[in-house]
């Protein structure tokens, strides 16, 4: 792998750029491999390179329907946090962001992970209440989080409206100083190239049509829109479609998917410093390295397949927004856009092996998906490679649903669903 640095810039930079190679190679499918992941967003992308580096799986396929990115890591906020309420929550989202912090130089490339913190408004006595209990619960896991009167939530972020005036006004806030944001397509392209560095083959334009069994129920292989490929490992992670691919295998999962809005204003100056999350109106927002406006919103009330949304959701966002925000009611909206969430009975993931011999799914995350994307792909990874669970995802099994061990972060959501 052509490695990134300063040197590698300045050395380029004398040839005109002409020589850069390409980020990964455009792989023709092979007819057998040791495992196979459906999904080439960020979480399937980092399984296959986990599972090269850390598992010595080297012949392994990325199966994406579409282009790398196209998905749902593409279609996000770009929030990253770690500070859910239960202990197995607080364990699995903390996993993902300490790797989080050492991931551009693990993949060697810019994620632009941010560690700009992220500040969730309380705008009544409930909220005030539930956000103190988190805040317990997350100092007793050595997670960081912080109560801020309205006073320090407005030092904090200085656009911040807390006058009294307000239809929701806000009592105060929690902070996560640890959180904040990361470029989505840059870890869906780091983790592609450092996979295929390893040797793992990466497949666009490849959907996954039927999902194939052996006498005995173990999977054998895929067919896909570019041929039939062998297997005997399968793991799905394909998002809001999960329940689709796993209704291959003859399993009904416990998902609904939902679209999920979100959209960006015009590029203004650096003037938002963190993330801003409020759950009772609905509505949250940070400022791109692009000078944009990310706002998103809560999820569409039907369920759907569709990666679009209806337009009261974003009336009813940009009408909070506009009220928390007043500073940015003149400014226009530059488009938006919907990605396709899968949401669980208890809100929480599964990440684990399924009754069916070979096939594994990391599935269910909500609106939590691309916050988790190194943590749930490190996990995944172990569990495929060993057949068996870590002990930080053994919680988030299939089993829970009929055993009633559920895992209830409907509330650490922070947007409806």
């Amino acid at each position: 792998m052509q490695r990134f640095s300063a040197f590698a810039l300045v050395k380029h930079a004398l040839s005109g750029h002409q020589h850069w190679q390409p980020q990964w190679r455009d792989a023709t499918p092979k007819p057998a491999y040791d495992a196979v992941i459906v999904g080439g967003g960020g979480h399937g992308l980092g399984a296959a390179y986990y599972l090269a580096k850390e598992h010595g799986l080297r012949n392994i396929a990325v199966l994406e329907k579409g282009w790398i990115g196209g998905g749902n890591t593409g279609r996000n906020t770009t929030i990253i946090r770690s500070n859910y309420l239960f202990d197995e929550s607080a364990a699995l989202y903390d996993h993902a962001l300490k790797l989080w912090e050492g991931l551009s130089q693990d993949i060697n490339y810019n994620v632009m992970f941010s560690q700009r913190g992220v500040l969730m408004l309380a705008h009544n006595v409930h909220d005030e209440q539930s956000f103190k209990r988190h805040i317990h619960a997350n100092r007793l896991n050595g997670v960081d989080n912080e109560w801020l009167t309205p006073a320090q939530a407005k030092e904090f972020c200085p656009p911040l409206n807390i006058s009294g005036n307000m239809r929701h006004p806000v009592l105060g806030a929690a902070l996560q100083r640890r959180a904040g944001t990361a470029r989505h397509d840059a870890v869906a392209w780091g983790y592609a190239r450092a996979a295929d560095a390893l040797g793992v083959d990466i497949i666009q334009n490849c959907e996954v049509t039927a999902i194939h069994r052996d006498a005995f129920g173990h999977v054998t292989g895929v067919t896909t829109s570019r041929g039939e490929i062998a297997t005997r490992k399968i793991g799905v992670s394909a998002a809001g479609n999960s329940s689709v691919v796993m209704g291959m295998a003859g399993l009904r999962m416990p998902l609904e998917s939902f679209p999920l809005q979100a959209l960006v204003s015009e590029p203004i100056k650096p003037i938002f410093p963190c993330v801003v999350m409020s759950n009772t109106i609905h509505a949250y927002m940070s400022q791109s390295d692009k000078g944009e406006l990310v706002i998103g919103a809560g999820t569409d009330a039907y369920t759907s397949y569709t990666q679009r949304g209806a337009l009261h959701i974003s009336a009813h966002t940009l009408e909070a927004i506009c009220e928390l925000f007043p500073d940015f009611r003149r400014m226009r909206m530059l488009r938006n856009w919907g990605g396709i969430v899968d949401v669980t009975p208890d809100r929480s993931p599964i990440i684990a092996k399924t009754p069916v011999p070979g096939l594994y799914v990391n599935c269910g995350w909500g609106t939590g998906g691309f916050k988790a994307t190194p943590g749930a792909a490190h996990l995944f990874a172990w569990t495929i490679a060993r057949g068996e669970p870590h002990t930080i995802n053994a919680p988030f099994n299939l089993e829970r649903f009929a055993r009633g061990m559920l895992i209830d972060e409907a509330a650490a959501a922070a947007v409806a669903h």
